[in-house]
């Protein structure tokens, strides 16, 4: 597993892939959150609070983490390297955490650099630190496990096709879904039940700065759902 967590890595850095995943991450935030006007303008929000990069956040990452995840196993079918990388005396596994866990570095390096939110935020303060720590601490757990999901979420959406193309817009299908989609029928239905498939739901609640358990097996099961996913699909594909 860890070889291929290098490879992947290398391959993101090695190519102008996670230059440019980092660069289009932070420029795009930067603009909405201090310099474009509009709902995520910081300095116009009136409150010493990062939330509204905690709510552009996950709308940009729906986009950001499938075109990162998209060449994962799509590329080795299309090149077909994936039937060799399957021989090998490796568990399947194995094989999906080391792609799911090369992408799930990548992002959570292009997340390190908006602390400096945080920190700017905490300065403009009045008076300097009035922020609310507890918050954004806990929203900041809650997008981590949302990347987690997204993240396999999208190498699950890579492992069906040799298109790229095609696994970018599955990927996004998939976590437009699960993040606002189920509360969206909710709403229509009443439906607590489907509204607790929501990853929206989850998120928001942890952004509270309360770290409930039921929204951390939420997010994990998410996850582990979709990597078993691709498991099965390459069991199949070898067929």
């Amino acid at each position: 597993m860890l070889a291929i967590l290098k490879k992947e890595i290398n391959s993101f850095f090695a190519s102008p892939i996670g230059y440019l995943v980092i660069s289009i991450f932070l420029v795009l935030n930067g603009l909405f959150l201090w310099l474009f006007k509009g709902e995520f303008n910081i300095l116009d929000y009136g409150f010493s609070d990062v939330s509204p990069f905690f709510m552009l956040a996950p709308w940009i990452l729906i986009f950001l983490i499938p075109a990162v995840t998209m060449r994962s196993f799509s590329d080795e079918k299309k090149q077909g390297t994936l039937e060799l990388l399957l021989t090998k005396p490796i568990a399947h596994f194995n094989i999906v955490l080391g792609k799911y866990f090369g992408a799930f570095i990548l992002i959570i390096i292009a997340l390190i650099p908006t602390l400096l939110y945080v920190y700017t935020v905490y300065q403009l303060g009045n008076p300097v630190g009035n922020l609310d720590m507890g918050s954004t601490l806990g929203s900041y757990f809650g997008l981590l496990f949302l990347v987690a999901s997204y993240t396999a979420i999208g190498v699950f959406a890579s492992s069906l096709s040799d298109n790229q193309i095609v696994a970018f817009i599955s990927a996004v299908f998939i976590c437009f879904l699960f993040y606002i989609g189920f509360e969206g029928v909710a709403a229509f239905t009443s439906s607590h039940f489907i509204e607790q498939l929501s990853m929206s739901v989850h998120f928001k609640s942890m952004s509270r700065g309360v770290l409930d358990t039921r929204d951390i097996v939420y997010f994990l099961s998410i996850t582990i759902f979709f990597l078993m996913l691709t498991k099965l699909n390459l069991n199949t594909s070898q067929k």
